[in-house]
C-alpha cells in the first residue's frame, strides 16, 4: 500500500547559534555578527512564506533575533538554554513541533533559499519515512525530514548526509542547483549564494560593508 502524501502542516525547526559566536570560518567580513544574523532571518523568513510550512520553531538564545522572529506569523523560539551541539538544538525544536506533526530541520544559514524549492523539497518528503536534502557540496546536509510519528534523528555536522543515511533517511531528488543546497559557512560559499541571489537582509549588511 503506497504511503499517502503529506500536503501541509509542516514544522520547520531551525537552530541558530548567537550571532557574537556564529560564522567564525566567514573571514574577511566586516561585520560578521551583522551577517550571521542577516542569513538567519533571510533563512526564516523564507521557511515561514513556504506554503506546505504551517509553523517554524526558533531554537536560539540570540536575544535581538529572537525579538524579531517572535512578531513574525507562524514563527515561535524556543530558548536554547543548556542544551549543546546543533543537534541537541534541533531535537529541542522537533519535541516542541510535537511527534504527530510533519517535522523538518532547516540550517539557519541558506540565505538565497526561495519558498519555491523549500516547497518542492517538502513535497517529496511528504512521501518518505525519513528525508535528505544533502548541501551544494555533497557531504554535508541543509535539510531532515520526519513523517508524523516517526521517531526524529538528525546527525549534523562533518559529513552529516553519510550519517544521515545510515539514521534511515533517503536522499530527496532536490535539484543540484536549488537554493536549499546552498548553506554559508565560508567565504567562497557566501559568493555562491549571493550568485543565486541572496534575501535582502543579507543583501543589506553585504551592501551597507561594500558602501
Amino acid at each position: 500500500m503506497s504511503t499517502p502524501e503529506i500536503r501541509d502542516g509542516w514544522t520547520i525547526v531551525v537552530p541558530v547559534k548567537p550571532a557574537a559566536i556564529g560564522k567564525s570560518r566567514l573571514t574577511g567580513v566586516s561585520d560578521r555578527e551583522a551577517l550571521a544574523r542577516a542569513l538567519a532571518l533571510d533563512t526564516i523568513a523564507a521557511a515561514a512564506a513556504t506554503p506546505r510550512v504551517s509553523r517554524v520553531v526558533v531554537v536560539t538564545d540570540d536575544v535581538e533575533l529572537s525579538a524579531l522572529v517572535a512578531q513574525w506569523p507562524a514563527v515561535d523560539v524556543v530558548a536554547e538554554g543548556d542544551v549543546r551541539g546543533l543537534d541537541a538544538a534541533v531535537a529541542l525544536g522537533a519535541e516542541e513541533a510535537g511527534r504527530g506533526t510533519a517535522r523538518a530541520a532547516l540550517l539557519g544559514d541558506v540565505p538565497a533559499l526561495t519558498p519555491h524549492d523549500l516547497d518542492a523539497a517538502l513535497e517529496l518528503a511528504g512521501r518518505v519515512e525519513r528525508g535528505l536534502v544533502p548541501d551544494a557540496e555533497g557531504t554535508g546536509s541543509t535539510l531532515v525530514t520526519a513523517r508524523p510519528n516517526a521517531v526524529w534523528v538528525s546527525a549534523f555536522g562533518a559529513d552529516s548526509a553519510a550519517r544521515h543515511r545510515l539514521l534511515g533517511c533517503a536522499d530527496l531528488a532536490v535539484p543540484r542547483d536549488s537554493t536549499l543546497r546552498r548553506d554559508v559557512d565560508t567565504a567562497v560559499q557566501l559568493s555562491q549564494a549571493v550568485a543565486l541571489g541572496v534575501g535582502p537582509r543579507t543583501a543589506a549588511v553585504l551592501a551597507s560593508a561594500a558602501a
